[in-house]
């Protein structure tokens, strides 16, 4: 957790009025980067102790003047530890400066207000992904895993070696996965292709200051790119991840990973797509088929095919056609693949797989002109309306990924009215459940809590907006907006969820990564994984405390947790796929504030 740092002179402080005055275990939440001036603004009132409010005033931030007071707050009653909440409404406040919400002795944070307080927030979260690079990592400016990887699981060319260098690593650990890759590639080039004018040119290809007359983003993307064409080197051969849980073995700046996998040092296995179970050790996975993976690769392949033509003609049109071998690989054995576990039960258990050939099958739609593949990609659509995590309110770890259906929504856009009609009405019955479920806590959040919350809650923004592009319905922006501001703070804990950002505010920063920890550096740009229900985070192995609980105070611990110690995995680890999912959404608000 940041000590914030105000660059403000603050004068006498000219409190609102209140009946009586709140116990000192009382805050006011508020989205610390701010609100467009025309945007639905939600403050959440809770306390632990007895009195409700009644009233609350907008302050400036530099003279303490009150400038408005509101009477029209919506009780929501005890919730949790907080003997009160209330949602306080200001959406009507439209002046630009910087200001804060008072209530007798209780005072809120400061937040702007103005057209650009976004700006420069999608870029942001570059930094992240530049920092996860595998094969050569600008941040440390050193190459790594250059000896990936050898071969396992193949029938014929196991243990043999093959280039499969680059990509990112996962998280705080060094495994890489197509299943979590090939959808932030996929998710960063759809973040350019509707908002191109959000992005700049800082870096050049290899993550390194200097322009090279190509937006980052797209080099980002075409960086992970690039390792998906490794992995997929050929027809109807694919690989799904390199290295496993081994791999465990503490923080290590990836050009010195020690762990050896059987062949020495840094030589790590690479794991063929087979359809089958797999599992080296104690536990397997349940893999039924190859469809999930190859779909992946496919949308990827074709959306890119698109978006990188103008800079990489010939390699767009090799990917154009490794979609279509891809599909028809997916075709062929139908099934998921979910990532291989080891000597713990952790791994990405995704058992769907219609989402990914809807999605692909759309793609190629567009990239070939065949209209024969929206009829499929409806056909597969139509076998999963609404993704299950969301008629559940419940999953196992990535049990159903990507948490957003891209797909749905490239057929309601096909130009078939039918299918517009039958797709976009299934959105919306996703974002009503949502919306509903969002009723029961005074923060309007109906996402789960479960391992990787906050990927939920991008993916659910991003979801709402796809939603608003098709149906031109605003109906949902409370909901939107308190998934907004959950993220930027207005949460129980009052932090933001992206480190670093805003940079005034209040962010992680004893966050489970590597060069935090090792380096003493900064971490900007990754949204960490978000709370979870306390008994998840009470049965995982390796979960610790290192320090004492700053949150403990405000902690819902019947409802969830979250704790800002580099030894809760579970709440406290950035993940490269969640700030993928999270580019296409802030690019989406930027360009918003920009018009």
């Amino acid at each position: 957790m940041k000590k914030t740092l105000f660059l403000f002179s603050i004068a006498t402080i000219m409190l609102a009025s209140c009946s009586q005055k709140f116990d000192e275990r009382t805050w006011i939440r508020i989205n610390q980067t701010g609100y467009y001036p025309e945007a639905t603004k939600i403050a959440v009132f809770i306390t632990k102790g007895d009195a409700e409010i009644k009233q609350f005033s907008i302050c400036d931030s530099a003279s303490g003047k009150i400038l408005k007071s509101y009477d029209n707050i919506r009780q929501t009653g005890e919730w949790s530890v907080f003997k009160h909440t209330a949602r306080l409404n200001f959406s009507d406040f439209t002046d630009k400066g910087t200001y804060y919400i008072s209530a007798n002795n209780i005072k809120s944070g400061y937040f702007r207000t103005g057209d650009n307080i976004y700006d420069g927030a999608s870029d942001f979260l570059l930094r992240y992904m530049r920092q996860q690079r595998c094969g050569f990592n600008p941040y440390i400016n050193e190459k790594c895993h250059q000896n990936d990887g050898f071969i396992i699981y193949h029938p014929t060319m196991e243990g043999k070696m093959i280039d499969v260098t680059g990509g990112w690593h996962d998280a705080a650990d060094q495994l890489q996965y197509v299943t979590t890759s090939a959808n932030a590639v996929y998710t960063m080039l759809l973040a350019y292709q509707h908002n191109p004018e959000v992005w700049t040119d800082e870096y050049d290809a290899l993550g390194l200051q200097g322009a090279n007359g190509i937006p980052d983003i797209l080099d980002e993307a075409k960086w992970g790119m690039d390792w998906l064409v490794k992995m997929n080197p050929q027809k109807n051969m694919m690989f799904a991840q390199i290295a496993d849980d081994r791999d465990h073995k503490g923080f290590r700046i990836p050009s010195h990973d020690s762990v050896d996998y059987g062949k020495g040092a840094n030589i790590r296995p690479v794991y063929y797509v087979t359809g089958e179970p797999q599992g080296l050790f104690k536990h397997k996975n349940k893999a039924k088929g190859v469809s999930s993976v190859a779909g992946k690769f496919a949308s990827a392949f074709a959306l890119g095919s698109r978006i990188l033509k103008p800079y990489y003609p010939e390699y767009s049109e090799n990917i154009a056609k490794k979609a279509i071998d891809a599909y028809e690989y997916g075709i062929l054995k139908p099934g998921a693949t979910p990532t291989a576990p080891g000597t713990a039960p952790y791994h990405y258990e995704e058992e769907n797989y219609v989402d990914d050939m809807e999605l692909a099958a759309a793609e190629l739609a567009i990239v070939t002109g065949n209209a024969k593949y929206i009829d499929e990609a409806a056909n597969y659509g139509k076998q999963e309306p609404v993704i299950p995590w969301i008629l559940n309110d419940t999953a196992r770890h990535y049990q159903w990924y990507p948490f957003v259906n891209t797909g749905h929504y490239r057929v309601a856009e096909s130009g078939n009215e039918n299918h517009k009609t039958e797709f976009v009405k299934y959105m919306k019955e996703a974002i009503d459940i949502i919306a509903e479920r969002a009723k029961h806590n005074p923060f309007n959040v109906g996402i789960p809590f479960i391992w990787c919350s906050n990927n939920y809650v991008a993916a659910m923004l991003t979801h709402i907006e796809l939603y608003k592009k098709l149906s031109g319905d605003n109906s949902y922006d409370e909901l939107e907006s308190s998934l907004l501001d959950w993220l930027f703070g207005c949460n129980p804990w009052g932090t933001s969820m992206i480190c670093g950002l805003p940079a005034w505010g209040d962010t992680p920063e004893d966050v489970h990564a590597i060069y935090n920890n090792l380096m003493n550096g900064k971490i900007d740009g990754g949204l960490i994984d978000g709370p979870v229900r306390a008994s998840i985070f009470n049965s995982l192995q390796g979960v610790e405390m290192n320090d004492a609980d700053e949150y403990a105070e405000m902690q819902p611990v019947d409802k969830f947790v979250y704790h800002d110690d580099h030894g809760d995995f579970s709440t406290n680890e950035p993940t490269m796929d969640g700030v993928g999912f999270l580019t296409y959404y802030l690019s989406t608000i930027e360009k918003r504030g920009r018009k």
